[in-house]
């Protein structure tokens, strides 16, 4: 849901500044060779000798001086460079987010409320170029709906498509120091396409997925509650243990698909537990106003 960072200049500002720096080089041995040129061939008093030495030396003068002029051009890719990473997945989202119809005739329909869990990566990593990250608290500071995009996955993007304006989803922070559930955000708005898809610079392009033939989804999101304790995924896996409450959860079954479907007593559970956690620690989870959760 591009747009995203502009690309790094080109590198080819940096090759227009080696010619010159080799051209001041030569120009140095120029004056050099040309003074011994001058120089006369019978042998001179000691005293002239030392006016000669006198101009090779200076030479090295020009050269020093000129250096700090052609070696403040070399940094200039470096921070351009920096600038490309320091994108982020928080400022794809489509301009026109507002035009999205919240409901979509396609999807289908279900009754009362489903409950998720979709993944997103907190730490940074670069795609295409891209720094991809996305935390709770970069959905807690957006002011509109947020759009879930970069799902590549048939299987997630087939849980997105069943999604209903008013679901809600468990934020999920994934591949990082301590993976686990760190909150909850409502789905705003039903799946229509994901245009990053077919944005060559954007972090998950996808040459397959055109205008005509979309291929990817995405689903629209708002901040809800952010857990005082987050609910991390090896307290997850105890529980998933035969016998315990989240022994089919499809998190713990399918561990690489990052749009999940969470029961309705796998969600009365978790949220009950995330309640504890922050009790227990003497804290209070952060809500969106009037969030209903």
């Amino acid at each position: 849901m591009p747009p995203r960072k502009r690309s790094a200049p080109s590198a080819d500002a940096a090759d227009e500044v080696t010619p010159k720096r080799r051209s001041t080089r030569q120009a140095a041995r120029k004056i050099h060779h040309e003074s011994k040129i001058d120089a006369p061939e019978k042998p001179v008093k000691v005293a002239n000798a030392k006016k000669h030495d006198k101009k090779p030396k200076e030479s090295p003068k020009k050269k020093d001086s000129a250096s700090p002029e052609i070696s403040r051009p070399k940094k200039a890719p470096q921070k351009a460079a920096s600038n490309i990473q320091s994108a982020s997945r928080a400022v794809s989202e489509d301009p026109d987010v507002d035009s999205i119809p919240t409901t979509n005739p396609d999807a289908p329909k279900h009754d009362g409320q489903w409950y998720w869990l979709m993944k997103a990566e907190p730490d940074s990593r670069i795609e295409n170029g891209v720094d991809v990250k996305f935390s709770i608290d970069d959905l807690r500071n957006k002011d509109k709906p947020e759009g879930w995009d970069g799902i590549r996955a048939y299987a997630a993007r087939n849980n997105m498509r069943n999604m209903n304006a008013g679901d809600l989803a468990f934020f999920y922070a994934s591949n990082c120091k301590e993976p686990g559930i760190v909150g909850i955000m409502e789905i705003v708005k039903e799946f229509s396409e994901d245009k990053s898809a077919r944005r060559p610079g954007a972090p998950y392009y996808d040459p397959k997925s055109s205008k005509e033939k979309p291929i990817w989804d995405l689903v629209h999101v708002e901040f809800r509650k952010k857990f005082a304790v987050p609910i991390h995924l090896k307290e997850l896996r105890e529980l998933g243990k035969p016998g315990k409450p989240l022994e089919s959860m499809q998190l713990l079954k399918q561990s690489r698909l990052s749009v999940n479907r969470v029961g309705r007593e796998e969600w009365t559970f978790l949220c009950a537990l995330a309640d504890q956690k922050a009790a227990e620690a003497g804290l209070e989870h952060e809500t969106a106003i009037n969030d209903g959760v």
